[in-house]
């Protein structure tokens, strides 16, 4: 198998080249977009906040792709140059909220770790073995249980990591002096971006607006990143058995989207490719599948079959598999 995986890893590989004219139309389609459905929410009040909480839903997929945008920015996968990668990864941090650099190593590490049973934490969702849910006393098992609930991992867990969580760069141990420098100054323009567009708006308007985008984005975010590592048949171990590539491929899912949420995520569905080769630029990402063929039938996720990954919360060692809280 190891063999099969190196074949695969090799073939991802030659498709991290970046491509300026897709890179800079990304942009202009998500941008432009965005700009229009914006200005379209704001005369919407006149018509009925049913309008605007309406156009509120593609306005979260704008920025989700936004998100995407950054995310290849941070891999130094979007463009050739590691300047144009910082400067546009920063620029759309504002949009999107997350720091640009804390995140960059925070997800860094989360690949460096990803299917990791002794490196757990690192920008993924918190994932106990089943023994040691057992280990636990009855009020941190139940304070588990609520924070594996869907609805609260969509509803609370996500808005609340973007808007407060990210202000401070906690989750590190011990962050370097650019770490925090870049969650201060990503506050600062924050502050600066949103506060004028509270002004220009009035507080109402913006709460109306801005905060319903920022929530559904957040949960949309949150929901893709859990289907991509968190389904019945991953794969995690010890440090003694992991291997990086092996964890990368098997760990990580590969989420069948229509056409128009594909394009929205930016591919980033295309998970087993991504993690196998971080630095394939999202455009690219199809390209490499087809390629090969073979990884399409690695780790496939339905829609359908993903709303069942909702149940499961704990790793059973013993099944190699995700399992629910049944007869745990």
């Amino acid at each position: 198998m190891h063999t099969r995986i190196d074949e695969f890893a090799a073939h991802c590989a030659r498709f991290r080249t970046p491509d300026l004219a897709r890179a800079s139309w990304q942009i202009a389609t998500t941008a432009l977009p965005f700009i229009a459905l914006s200005a379209a929410m704001y005369f919407s009040l006149s018509v009925g906040y049913w309008l605007t909480l309406l156009l509120a839903v593609p306005m979260a997929g704008f920025a989700l792709r936004f998100f995407v945008i950054q995310h290849d920015c941070g891999h130094g996968s979007f463009f050739a140059s590691k300047r144009a990668n910082d400067i546009t990864g920063r620029i759309i941090s504002v949009l999107t909220i997350t720091p640009y650099a804390y995140w960059r190593r925070l997800h860094a590490l989360h690949h460096a770790s990803s299917g990791n049973l002794d490196r757990r934490g690192f920008g993924d969702i918190n994932t106990l073995t089943t023994d040691e849910y057992r280990a636990l006393s009855p009020v941190r098992r139940l304070a588990y249980r609520v924070y594996r609930h869907p609805v609260f991992l969509l509803a609370v867990g996500g808005p609340v990591h973007f808007l407060l969580l990210q202000r401070l760069p906690l989750t590190l141990r011990t962050p370097a002096r650019e770490m925090w420098t870049s969650v201060m100054l990503h506050n600062l323009a924050m502050l600066a971006v949103y506060g004028a567009l509270l002004a220009l708006l009035g507080w109402q308007n913006f709460l109306v607006m801005v905060v319903p985008v920022l929530v559904a984005a957040a949960a949309m975010g949150v929901w893709l990143f859990y289907v991509q590592h968190q389904f019945e048949t991953t794969s995690w171990d010890g440090n003694g058995q992991w291997d990086r590539n092996s964890g990368a491929l098997n760990g990580s899912s590969y989420y069948v989207l229509p056409p128009v949420l594909a394009w929205f995520t930016g591919n980033i569905g295309l998970h087993h490719i991504h993690h196998l080769c971080s630095h394939i630029p999202n455009y690219r990402l199809r390209e490499c599948l087809d390629a090969m063929p073979a990884l399409k039938s690695i780790n496939r996720l339905t829609i359908a079959e993903s709303l069942m990954t909702a149940r499961l919360a704990l790793w059973d060692p013993a099944q190699r598999k995700l399992v629910g809280f049944q007869g745990v």
